[in-house]
């Protein structure tokens, strides 16, 4: 399987996709994968926080790629640029997901490689995320290169109300790192790094439905 990734480069495309991100995203919730939201999400409020998207997109906030094979949307990753004065140096990396279909052929890497690409060509030359500590999310942020700068004890609920830790990690791109790269990009599944990421740049969790907080891990592609 091949899947091709590629920017909206406006809101009214985020507009257009934003039912299948939707689906993506109930898909990656109820897969473990809180990214802000309870497991009580449904998909008319998962169509509206991508509708919501769009201004910041328009307005050069936020970068949104997509993953999309043949039988749709597979995954998307975002960077969110600082918007004040002393921070357009930095950007984040926000909202990477992989629909379980689609997780282990490495897509996880080749989505986190086009936004890290995208935000050095924008001028960001220091990256920054979040996600659940010890999440196999993890795995694949080590793979790529990012450090680890700290840990926060009880940072975000998973879906199911139970609270963990979050750890912040951060990588010097552009000048302090490296560059270069498309705005599109085709990845042969399993070709870019190691099998580990289906919903990272937030907070995950594996606990399993009914919140008895057992840790099982989410898998990652």
């Amino acid at each position: 399987m091949t899947a091709d990734v590629s920017r909206l480069r406006t809101g009214s495309e985020l507009l257009a996709a934003a039912g299948p991100l939707a689906d993506l995203l109930l898909d990656t919730v109820h897969a473990g994968a809180s990214l802000g939201f309870l497991e009580s999400l449904d998909r008319t409020d998962a169509t509206g926080f991508w509708r919501d998207q769009a201004s910041a997109v328009d307005s050069g906030l936020l970068a949104v790629w997509v993953a999309r094979d043949t039988e749709g949307v597979t995954g998307t990753i975002g960077v969110r640029f600082g918007d004040k004065p002393n921070g357009r140096h930095r950007a984040e990396i926000v909202k990477l997901m992989v629909h379980r279909r689609a997780r282990g052929q490495g897509l996880g890497r080749t989505l986190l490689t086009a936004a890290e690409e995208g935000a050095t060509r924008r001028g960001a030359r220091l990256l920054h995320l979040d996600t659940e500590t010890g999440s196999p999310a993890e795995r694949l942020y080590r793979a790529a290169g990012w450090e680890r700068a700290g840990t926060i004890p009880d940072y975000a609920a998973d879906p199911y109300g139970k609270l963990h830790p979050t750890t912040l990690y951060y990588k010097r791109v552009g000048a302090a790192g490296r560059g270069g790269g498309a705005d599109v990009v085709t990845g042969a599944s399993g070709a870019t790094g190691a099998k580990a990421g289906a919903a990272a740049g937030g907070t995950e969790s594996g606990a399993p439905p009914g919140g008895s907080g057992e840790r099982k891990g989410v898998p990652y592609a």
